[in-house]
């Protein structure tokens, strides 16, 4: 017997509607009624609640202590697992600059073992790196860094079975409008990330098919009035993507704004960047090779001070957009659920409550702070 959901709110792709309830059936979403269902039927009471869409996180190293990088299968369990408290149902585990051999390894893991981890629900993987400018090496490490590699590239995707979804360069190295070609061809994102180039630089990437902007603001070159840099690119682009980190240390809450005004609610979208530390609290860790010190909720480079990923949980970045009065709840929910998923090309299985999806959603209070996450109709993580 199919089973159904009330509650007073309903964030559905194309309007917020409710109260009313909404159909589950054998783990996939079914229609949504405003209508009472028959006597007989099985009704979920979330009064006083709301219902939105897993979110969708496609730049996220670790949590709980473990990071992508640790090419561990039960790592990537905890990871999994553990990001449902952040209302997390999709995402892409990201790898770090790393050598070759490192990265064959990651691929090659995550490719054998994607469909068999537990939790949120792996759709591919995010290179981010490691084609990147050692200009803004950020806390990636420089010394893996070069020019973007079509064969490696192809390799990685072998060895991952298809999975690599995305990848991060910097459209300053030599051969890039090639190796975006390329991907562009064969399924894969390309992503601008810890550059130095120039605005022309960008559009020629972004013309050639590259469409994400990977945490806007931070590694890149910024805004000036007569160099608009890659800041100026990712707001003013209005075919690709642009990601923000809204964790109130990454980006003031006035430039978030800035973004979502002139680029469009439509085309940027929330990430988490989170690393290893992330759901564990103050103290040490590491991002890669390099340590790292937590404190007062952001991660920096112990020999720098520079920040060196987040702690940011998904659920958060909606609630503090919110907070500081630059989106409205439907705006920030969309921002990070279908917008990232249409970034990668997966809003066809994930990032919106609609007839035949899987029934992966979150159970919010009138103040989204998350009570339950749901996977396939079932509860997976509860507060």
């Amino acid at each position: 017997m199919n089973k159904y959901i009330y509650a007073d709110t309903f964030y559905l792709p194309e309007k917020t509607e409710g109260p009313g309830y909404l159909e589950i059936s054998h783990g996939t979403f079914g229609r949504f009624t405003t209508e009472k269902p028959s006597e007989d039927a099985e009704v979920i009471d979330y009064s006083g609640k709301q219902i939105a869409p897993g979110l969708v996180d496609t730049h996220i190293h670790g949590f709980k202590g473990h990071d992508v990088m640790d090419n561990d299968v039960e790592g990537l369990n905890v990871i999994a697992e553990g990001i449902l408290q952040g209302g997390v149902t999709s995402f892409l585990p990201t790898t770090l600059t790393a050598s070759t051999e490192q990265l064959n390894d990651v691929c090659q893991t995550i490719g054998e073992n994607a469909a068999t981890i537990r939790g949120a629900k792996i759709q591919g993987i995010f290179l981010e790196g490691p084609f990147f400018s050692e200009v803004y090496k950020g806390a990636q490490n420089p010394k893996y860094m070069g020019d973007p590699s079509i064969e490696k590239l192809a390799k990685w995707q072998e060895l991952a079975k298809g999975q690599v979804k995305k990848i991060a360069i910097a459209p300053e190295r030599e051969g890039t409008l090639e190796f975006i070609n390329y991907a562009k061809e064969n399924d894969v994102y390309t992503a601008i990330a810890h550059t130095d180039a120039t605005y022309d630089q960008c559009k020629a990437a972004v013309e050639h098919g590259a469409n994400i902007f990977v945490h806007t603001f931070n590694g890149m070159r910024g805004l000036h009035h007569r160099e608009p840099g890659v800041v100026g690119a990712a707001i003013s682009l209005k075919e690709a993507f642009s990601e923000l980190i809204c964790d109130g240390h990454h980006v003031h809450p006035v430039s978030a704004g800035i973004v979502m005004d002139a680029h469009g609610r439509d085309k940027t979208m929330f990430v988490t960047d989170c690393m290893r530390g992330g759901g564990i609290g103050d103290g040490e860790s590491t991002l890669g090779e390099f340590e790292v010190i937590i404190k007062d909720g952001a991660a920096r480079l112990k020999s720098s001070g520079s920040l060196a990923g987040s702690v940011l949980e998904l659920i958060e970045a909606v609630q503090n957009v919110v907070h500081w009065g630059i989106a409205t709840p439907e705006e920030a929910i969309k921002m990070a659920s279908i917008v990232p998923a249409q970034s990668v090309g997966i809003d066809d299985v994930c990032g919106q409550i609609k007839e035949g999806y899987a029934a992966d959603f979150i159970v919010l209070d009138n103040q989204l702070k998350l009570e339950k996450t749901y996977l396939n109709g079932e509860i997976a993580y509860q507060k």
